[in-house]
């Protein structure tokens, strides 16, 4: 394990909110519930904090201390409460530049919607972003490290702005070798990465279903492949697969509650190695090292 040296400094940039109150609903990719989220404006240095409807008392700010889980989604929780699939709504936020969101959950995940981040870039545009009174800081990355795993690894570096270079391999005609480097703004984010939505294949489905997982998937709302072909209709790019990926690491990089400035470089990662990223970062373990599972990605990974 390396360990990096943080600054916290300003960002050329003030704090923001929503300027209205916005609503979204719909089905959860691993409970199959119906669902709401709500998203709010929120106070400067508030950050983005989670409640459920039916437990208002507990709150679950979108923190390292707050992640339970990284097993094909990101789940938050406070002992028995808990949300699920945080990610893409996360991933909307941080690449629009969002700071401050005040979040509440009717049920125990976000909705899913089309598999992507766009429905909530939409959302938080149709709401307007409106600029705060105090300036961002963010969490500047000042040496150069990487965490391995196996063939996975994540390296990083400084560098102005965040740029993030991620590259994926699957065995399937479909996916292959893809490569994507991205200097993320919110312009950028919104066009190139959000829309890209998140995969699976076919072959793992029964086995996700018999552990209470995958049970809202559906051909609308990701990309489905069998052994040698997408079930689930075109791509919206030809390299969608990795596009997901990079949605995924924005979303799990949010629970730094804190925007992000360097280079980094992902190899075949995905949440749980996200997951030891924002460890790192933080200063502050998210889970002990021995219990962080790592899953073969995809598989409906969020």
């Amino acid at each position: 394990m390396w360990h990096a040296r943080c600054d916290i400094r300003d960002v050329m940039r003030d704090q923001t909110t929503l300027r209205t109150p916005v609503s979204i609903e719909g089905v959860g990719l691993h409970t199959g519930h119906r669902v709401q989220a709500t998203f709010r404006p929120a106070p400067e240095d508030h950050g983005i904090v989670f409640r459920r409807e039916d437990h208002p008392a507990v709150v679950l700010p979108a923190l390292p201390g707050s992640a339970l889980g990284f097993d094909h989604a990101t789940t938050l929780g406070c002992g028995a409460v808990q949300i699920g699939t945080v990610e893409h709504a996360l991933s909307a936020a941080a690449g629009l530049g969002i700071d401050n969101l005040e979040v509440e959950v009717r049920g125990d995940e976000l909705p899913i919607l089309d598999g992507s981040a766009l429905p909530f870039v939409r959302l938080f545009q149709a709401a307007g972003i409106e600029r705060q009174h105090r300036p961002a800081r963010v969490l500047a990355i000042e040496r150069r490290g990487e965490i391995r795993r196996g063939d996975k690894s994540i390296a990083f570096r400084p560098g102005r702005g965040l740029t993030i270079t991620y590259e994926i391999d699957f065995p399937h005609r479909a996916i292959g070798h893809q490569s994507m480097t991205i200097h993320v703004d919110p312009d950028a984010y919104a066009s190139r990465i959000a829309p890209a939505r998140t995969f699976g294949f076919m072959h793992e489905i029964h086995y996700l279903r018999e552990r209470g997982l995958a049970r809202g998937g559906t051909l609308q709302n990701a990309i489905v492949l069998d052994g040698q072909k997408i079930l689930s209709g075109p791509l919206r790019f030809s390299d969608e697969f990795v596009r997901h990926k990079i949605l995924d690491l924005l979303g799990d990089l949010a629970l730094l509650g804190r925007p992000v400035e360097g280079r980094i470089h992902a190899r075949k990662a995905g949440h749980a190695l996200h997951a030891e990223l924002v460890s790192e970062l933080a200063g502050d373990a998210l889970r002990p090292a021995s219990a962080v599972a790592f899953h073969a990605e995809p598989s409906f990974a969020g």
